[in-house]
């Protein structure tokens, strides 16, 4: 399969996934918002149920913030440009590992191979910033060589 191909489908995966956790966080956040409203207002002045079940929705709703940022960074990848070097939206196969630089989603499965979707922050992908196939960097005291990158 061609890389910019694969680029394409791995970013549809990774905008699949983001929804999915979208939906969850929303669908959490409407149980406590239901149960806040069922249990009704606080009994009273030490009665603290009715406000830990909000607190509850919106720690969820900070995170749905994060995700849906998380989505947004994602519809900023240009599927379509080819890159020699490893940066943001950048498929790049190593001799040990195959990486999706854009957001921090983790390991996911696609086409019958291991994907770490792993954003631009992390240690690892600094280690590898700017190199080309062909090239070999060390991290946590192992050497990668890049096969390719697109």
């Amino acid at each position: 399969m061609k890389l910019l191909e694969l680029k394409k489908e791995l970013l549809s995966a990774c905008i699949i996934e983001i929804d999915e956790r979208a939906d969850s966080l929303r669908k959490v956040m409407d149980d406590a918002q239901q149960s806040a409203n069922d249990y009704g207002q606080p009994k009273d002045r030490y009665d603290s149920y009715r406000t830990q079940l909000l607190r509850k929705r919106d720690l969820f709703g900070k995170q749905l913030y994060k995700i849906l940022e998380q989505r947004n960074v994602l519809e900023k990848i240009d599927t379509e440009r080819v890159t020699d070097t490893v940066k943001f939206g950048a498929i790049v196969i190593t001799n040990k590992q195959k990486m999706f630089v854009s957001v921090g989603i983790g390991k996911m499965e696609y086409g019958g191979s291991d994907y770490f979707v792993i954003s631009p922050g992390v240690p690892f992908f600094k280690a590898m910033e700017g190199k080309k196939a062909g090239d070999s960097f060390e991290f946590r005291g192992q050497k990668f060589e890049i096969l390719e990158v697109s």
